[in-house]
């Protein structure tokens, strides 16, 4: 009768090891597949969210300073002109 805790213990410590092998064994997997996701998104040269939303801002102020060049540049062109028909 004596011998049956022990036998639960063990057998709890056993648990407790198989539990803490299954959850290294799935990080270890996550991070191998993390890798692997990450190695085909490189082949396909495909581009993250973030570096996406980065590079369409960036477009979208050179767009807004192009179009007040060009209006800066209409409007010189007009006084230019003004100037040059009072001549």
């Amino acid at each position: 009768m004596s011998d049956r805790p022990k036998f639960f213990e063990d057998l709890a410590g056993v648990a407790g090891g198989a539990i803490s092998a299954l959850s290294g064994l799935r990080e270890e997997l996550e991070s191998g597949m993390r890798a692997r996701v990450d190695e085909t998104i490189r082949k396909l040269e495909l581009v993250r969210r973030e570096e996406l939303e980065a590079v369409t801002e960036l477009a979208a102020n050179a767009r807004a300073g192009q179009e007040a060049a060009e209006a800066r540049i209409a409007a010189l062109e007009a006084r230019i002109a003004a100037l040059e028909g009072r001549k």
